[in-house]
């Protein structure tokens, strides 16, 4: 059972944000007059990040970002994409490289925007998305290929030194030869860069700065230097912009080459755009940092890589040879845009500048050194970028066990929890290929990790929106989930375009980790695809992506069809359970024919449902048995749903006690509690044969489940008439009026995950006033609500619960154009704050909703007409001991536990005072609402006795449109809050 005191709910601010749960009436309200859970979340928040470096979205995300999108690429290799394919391809290959990017950047920025990040950059993206078999493997390759794309960068940083040494020098300021100059540099640049990220993430978020700045005048450089014409320059091909050199250069003029090829070549200049997104776990606000940075950085240099390519093509000609001796002419007889100019370059061999590629941006810029300094900036930068990224993508991979023998690299260290294992791991990686020096063949298995990463990142949110899944909510609604996956097969079909058989390898040694993943099956953190249903609030680090799994106790599956039509709003027709339950002892052929006559009723209603009999002694001990074997495996309940009891008031008492106890047992078996009360009831059963019909007509159009169970149903329907409701209604007792078993009667109670549609036919009786009403309340489930509210009545925390099922609700066709309102405890001086601490709460769940009222007056004194009504309500249920001797009052109170004393009703006086008072502000603010959704208060087994308790709920609830109460329990009870 629930124990009496404070439980901490979550250790996590993503999960539950800190919020303690309460005991009711024991120590105030939550919400009210404890903390909010704002508060809560801020001074956790506070205390948890103390002394630890965070980064925002500019340092953390859109600097390197730019510094990895731009590299080495666009200095070096911009120009001759353009000789090659003219500035309309170009244009048309930076934009075909854009969407691939931008399409990714949404759908990360999705997934980082559903729940709380932690570290681990894509690997943890994709792990809590599609499950460790793809996140394993996807993340072992791509901290590998960050690894290598260190030795990449580094490699091309000293193959531009080791060039420079050759022009200025003549060869003669080389150490050894060409190679092994390569990697003297490149061992020595690679030791002083780890140096700067075992410094630390602010060390080394301060270098990418610098170089950032770098970087940015170098190219502020070039774009400068296109306007200035300098007449030493013209001999390279560079004559200023010129409208004949633009028409010139404006198509294609392959030579070796095809659009494909320079595609290829080009395109892991674009790779880089989860530069941010890898140090997610150093960020100080992943859900902001990540979708703006990303996206504002693929902007940017989208629109300088195209501008590159228009003022290159505009102001270069295609062909120089750079050498002024055979370059002036006096007559000229060539056609080419350079003849005007008086130069003719007929004899050159290539395309722009061939013989200078490394130098025709130097050449067109104002200060060509800036150039040399751009490009070592540009692989500086992005060898920095991947030496940080590989080590933290490698930690969350070992933190998780994956994969045997890696976990020692997992150990992080100092306040930023840096791992430092994970830096030497990746500098032996990188310095293997640095002195191998030939990367050629490496380089495009590395850029097809990257592609198989970022089609996995848009097939996660493609599987997840097709899913509909209560946990996935993201905050960035700028994604789609037909883009996505788009987006996902243009990943694929890149990859076999730079290089088809790297693109094979890649899928080989993805599969083969999947494969192996699959086959061990390691000891898995909390994969919330997999186990969200017995995750409790904080118990996972992604998002739930489960939805509430209900007991719905309804008597005969038509009996109560607004309590099933309900239910089927927030359980997205998963498969039900119903139940029929009687104390007599039975006749298991008439119970079995029972059996399939309701299970033929529900497949012909398209509900996915189970209906199966349960004998007990009595009511409860039924519901016991049901709480325990209910379901199999991940479809067991861990939520029961119940009606209202309108008549406990005129029944046996016992009654009462049976009903209230019902509860407690849900929560003794982690079940979550929902009652659901309608003005009118919701027993429909005595008008079944009048307003409503089981009908049984063969199935037309059968599915596997359906073709399975009718074979079963054939067996025996042939001696039954499906058509006889009354039959079955008969022996049903409605769980709502009727909760205990009377000797020597019949009852059936029923249970429902889904729904149980029973159709309206005109009735063959006039049905009276009341009965006509009932029949209505009882479908006014499955009509499309109207413009309205749905009122959320948040004043204890419950796991979520309370807020999991109104968003669901909200989310069906029927509920879309309500609202949702919510009211939340308070105080009377501080209920601006407040409400604005409760919006940013929601909005970190990203919740919709239309209004935040704070109830800064809920613990004033009631009306007195409510005070007079509710001592009227419980007089025949309290004890009067002052009326009889001590010894006699302690007897009748252990015989009759259900009694209210005057020691417990002058105790809870308080606690009773606030339900009256509940009720009168529930009937001032939402009177009008479609639907209630409110925290049910919870008291201790024992503690309160079932009369008392019973006219709490009855209290807080009566004279209000439907209403559900609501608490979960915190091991049955979905992370909503993720």
């Amino acid at each position: 059972s629930l124990k009496s005191g404070l439980f901490h709910y979550s250790k996590r601010i993503h999960a539950c944000v800190y919020l303690w749960l309460q005991e009711p009436f024991e120590d105030g309200f939550a919400n009210g007059e404890e903390l909010t859970p704002a508060e809560e979340a801020a001074a956790k928040e506070a205390s948890e990040s103390k002394g630890v470096v965070k980064f925002g979205w500019i340092k953390g995300v859109l600097v390197r970002c730019m510094l990895n999108i731009w590299g080495v690429m666009l200095f070096i290799r911009m120009t001759w994409i353009v000789g090659q394919a003219g500035i309309a391809y170009s244009c048309i290959i930076v934009v075909m490289a854009t969407v691939v990017t931008t399409i990714t950047g949404c759908s990360t920025s999705a997934i980082a925007t559903n729940g709380f990040v932690r570290g681990g950059g894509a690997y943890y993206l994709i792990s809590r998305s599609l499950g460790p078999e793809f996140g394993g493997s996807i993340g072992l390759i791509f901290a590998f290929a960050n690894a290598v794309a260190v030795a990449m960068y580094v490699v091309g940083f000293a193959e531009t030194v080791v060039e420079l040494l050759i022009v200025r020098g003549n060869s003669g300021a080389l150490m050894l030869d060409e190679i092994n100059d390569v990697r003297i540099i490149g061992t020595i640049t690679v030791i002083l860069l780890l140096g700067v990220s075992v410094a630390g993430m602010e060390w080394e978020a301060k270098a990418q700065i610098f170089l950032l700045f770098i970087l940015v005048t170098a190219i502020f450089n070039y774009f400068i230097g296109t306007f200035i014409p300098v007449e030493s320059k013209e001999k390279f091909g560079f004559f200023s912009y010129d409208a004949g050199i633009l028409a010139d250069n404006f198509g294609p003029d392959f030579r070796g080459e095809t659009f494909f090829s320079v595609f290829s070549i080009f395109f892991p200049a674009a790779t880089g755009i989860l530069a941010g997104a890898n140090i997610s776990g150093d960020l100080a606000d992943p859900q902001m940092a990540i979708p703006k940075g990303t996206l504002l950085a693929i902007l940017i240099t989208g629109l300088v890589y195209i501008g590159v390519a228009i003022s290159a093509g505009a102001c270069i000609v295609r062909d120089a040879t750079g050498m002024e001796s055979n370059v002036t002419l006096s007559g000229l007889n060539c056609t080419d845009a350079a003849c005007k100019f008086g130069y003719d370059f007929t004899s050159c061999c290539g395309c722009v500048s061939e013989c200078l590629v490394l130098q025709v941006m130097s050449v067109v810029s104002g200060f060509g050194p800036l150039i040399t300094a751009g490009i070592f900036s540009a692989t500086l930068s992005s060898a920095l970028a991947s030496l940080v990224s590989a080590p933290k993508v490698f930690q969350a991979l070992c933190k998780d066990n994956i994969y045997p023998g890696i976990a020692v690299f997992g150990k992080g260290y100092g306040k930023n929890n840096e791992p430092l294992r994970g830096y030497f791991l990746t500098f032996g990686i990188a310095l293997a290929f640095i002195l191998i020096a030939e990367l050629n063949i490496i380089a495009p298995i590395i850029s097809n990790f990257f592609l198989a990463s970022y089609a996995l990142i848009n097939f996660s949110v493609f599987h997840a929106s097709l899913a509909n899944s209560p946990g996935w909510r993201p905050s960035f609604k700028y994604y789609n989930m037909w883009v996505s996956l788009a987006g996902a097969i243009l990943c694929c079909v890149v990859m076999f375009i730079i290089n088809w058989w790297a693109a094979l390898l890649t899928n080989v040694i993805v599969l083969s980790l999947y494969i192996y993943v699959s086959y061990k099956k390691p000891g898995e953190p909390d994969w919330t695809v997999r186990h969200s249903i017995k995750c409790g609030v904080g118990c996972s680090d992604g998002v739930v992506s489960s939805r509430p799994q209900c007991l719905v106790m309804t008597g005969a599956p038509n009996s109560r069809p607004a309590l099933l039509h309900l239910v089927h709003a927030f359980t997205k027709n998963n498969e039900p359970v119903c139940v029929d339950h009687s104390s007599r002892r039975p006749n298991f052929k008439e119970l079995n024919s029972d059996m399939l006559r309701y299970q033929r009723w529900l497949l012909n209603n398209s509900s996915k449902a189970f209906y199966t009999p349960v004998v007990a002694e009595d009511l409860r001990q039924g519901t016991q048995y049901l709480l325990q074997a209910a379901g199999l495996g991940r479809l067991r309940p861990n939520t029961l749903v119940l009606g209202f009891k309108n008549d406990w008031r005129i029944g046996d008492i016992k009654d009462v006690e049976t009903y209230i106890n019902l509860m407690h047992d849900a929560f003794d078996f982690q079940y979550g509690v929902v009652i659901l009360r309608l003005r009118e009831g919701l027993d429909i059963s005595h008008i079944q044969g009048q307003g409503t019909v089981l009908y049984t007509e063969p199935l037309h159009q059968p599915v596997s489940f359906k073709q399975y169970v009718d074979v079963v149903v054939s067996v025996d329907m042939s001696k039954d008439s499906d058509g006889d409701s009354s039959k079955p209604s008969s022996k049903a007792t409605s769980v709502q009026n009727s909760p205990a078993v009377q000797k020597g009667q019949g009852s059936a109670f029923t249970e429902s995950l889904c729904v149980c549609v029973s159709e309206k036919r005109s009735p063959t009786l006039p049905l009276n006033v009341a009965d006509q009403r009932l029949l209505d309340a009882s479908q006014q489930f499955q009509q499309k609500q109207g413009k309205g509210t749905i009122d959320v009545w948040w004043l204890f925390d419950d796991g979520g619960l309370t807020l999991l099922i109104p968003y669901l609700i909200a989310n069906k066709k029927k509920w879309k154009d309500c609202k949702i309102r919510v009211f939340i405890g308070g105080k009377i001086n501080r209920i601006d704050h407040d409400r604005r601490a409760m919006a940013t709460l929601l909005s970190k769940f990203r919740i919709d909703f239309s209004d935040i009222t704070v109830l800064g007056d809920i613990n004033t004194k009631p009306k007195s007409e409510g005070l007079t009504e509710f001592a009227q309500m419980i007089e025949p249920y309290k004890l009067k001991e002052d009326d009889m001797e001590q010894e006699a009052a302690e007897k009748l109170k252990s015989e009759e536990p259900w009694r209210i004393t005057d020691n417990e009703l002058e105790l809870y006086r308080a606690k009773s005072n606030r339900q009256i008072r509940l009720n009168e502000l529930l009937k001032e603010h939402s009177s009008t609402a479609n639907l209630i959704v409110m925290s049910m208060p919870l008291a201790r087994k024992g503690a309160v006795s079932s009369a008392l308790y019973m006219a709490w709920l009855d209290t807080i609830s009566k004279d209000l449109p439907p209403i559900l109460l609501v608490r979960g329990n915190h091991q049955s009870v979905l992370t909503f809050y993720s």
